[in-house]
């Protein structure tokens, strides 16, 4: 973000969220890239840092920040580490647990967010539906003080070590696509019948353990419920706003860092005798990036403090989320082309960069269902 829109409370953030990144998070990121799972140690030195929990309240062991500015530059220093779930777990699931419990789910659960100890999940893409949530084939059908709990989930990140997942299910099909008829219901690992899949081959983002789960006749205690039984559809596209935001700010700062090291690049690298960012069309290139960066930044940024505001629309969120995304996509390719071959090898930032940002304009809702949602509300 801007030095210009932050405080210095603001910029103190920043440096200690930079500070902790560069010791606790970028040292390992290859080993967990690897492995396909982040550390758990680095969750409790996070909830440690009082990096997780931003805006819980401090009576449940969070931060208490109503800010969201804090939440986008924590994004911005993972940029580059984007497997390292802790967005998902302040950016998405935070609001569920927060806005939508009553004061003894948020005794048992918050604290744990906090900490670190409990690592979090949401759950609504399906092998067979991943925008298009009336589609959904999970169910919850309720059993005296239980759900029953029946159905698949895929491509869920913090998947294979997800502790405690916000999922949605159907409990009344005649409803659902009246915009009614699915509920949220939090998940504890452990139960019986609850299975986390092994680490999904996905050709980027590979410490995100991005995983399928089952659930067989789970049998979930009714105070489990999130909120109103078959309110679940209007939670989510509530929360759909924040949600795509914070994927907006992480793409911006993204396409900056990979940028940014692309400028260096091409003032070492030289062919025919002169650096090859002194060539025209290169030169060209890197003012085209460098101006839309600048002009999506600054756009962001003020989606931010309109969200602060309370004022961020839906329909602006998408356009944040559509462009910024697809800003970043065309950034980065062009910028692992200036790269030449180098750029084809795994350790260049770019090409990393290329396979791992790929994901941006897919999940938070494709970039195309954007563009649908934008062009509906222009009355065609």
């Amino acid at each position: 973000m801007r030095d210009s829109i932050l405080s210095c409370h603001h910029l103190a953030f920043r440096a200690a969220a930079r500070a902790f990144v560069a010791t606790e998070v970028a040292p390992h990121y290859p080993d967990w890239e690897r492995t396909g799972t982040v550390d758990r140690g680095v969750w409790r030195a996070a909830g440690r840092a009082g990096l997780l929990g931003l805006d819980v309240p401090t009576e449940y062991g969070g931060a208490g920040l109503a800010d969201f500015r804090y939440h986008l530059l924590l994004a911005e220093e993972l940029a580059q580490y984007r497997g390292v779930g802790f967005n998902v777990h302040n950016d998405v699931v935070a609001p569920y647990l927060v806005r939508l419990t009553d004061p003894e789910q948020r005794r048992r659960w918050l604290p744990g967010f906090c900490s670190g100890k409990t690592v979090t999940a949401v759950a609504m893409t399906e092998p067979d539906g991943g925008s298009d949530l009336a589609a959904m084939r999970t169910t919850a059908t309720r059993d005296g003080d239980t759900y029953v709990v029946n159905g698949v989930k895929t491509l869920i990140t913090n998947g294979t070590s997800a502790d405690l997942v916000v999922v949605a299910a159907v409990t009344d099909a005649a409803q659902v696509r009246r915009g009614g008829g699915v509920s949220l219901l939090v998940l504890e690992h452990g139960m019986p019948g609850f299975e986390r899949g092994g680490a999904l081959d996905t050709i980027g983002l590979r410490a995100a353990g991005t995983a399928s789960l089952s659930f067989d006749h789970v049998h979930v205690p009714a105070c489990n419920l999130l909120g109103a039984e078959g309110r679940g559809m209007t939670y989510l596209q509530e929360n759909l706003t924040r949600e795509r935001l914070s994927i907006a700010g992480a793409a911006v700062a993204g396409a900056e860092t990979v940028l940014a090291e692309t400028i260096t690049y091409c003032q070492r690298r030289h062919a025919f005798g002169q650096p090859i960012g002194s060539f025209q069309h290169n030169r060209f290139a890197l003012a085209e990036m460098h101006t839309e960066l600048a002009v999506t930044r600054t756009y962001v940024d003020q989606c931010v403090l309109d969200f602060n505001a309370a004022s961020l629309t839906p329909i602006t969120a998408a356009q944040a989320k559509w462009w910024a995304t697809d800003v970043q996509r065309r950034t980065v390719d062009r910028c692992l082309q200036l790269h030449g071959g180098a750029g084809y090898l795994r350790d260049c930032p770019a090409a990393r960069a290329f396979v791992d940002t790929r994901v941006m304009p897919i999940y938070g809702g494709t970039n195309e269902v954007m563009k649908e949602v934008i062009g509906r509300s222009l009355g065609v």
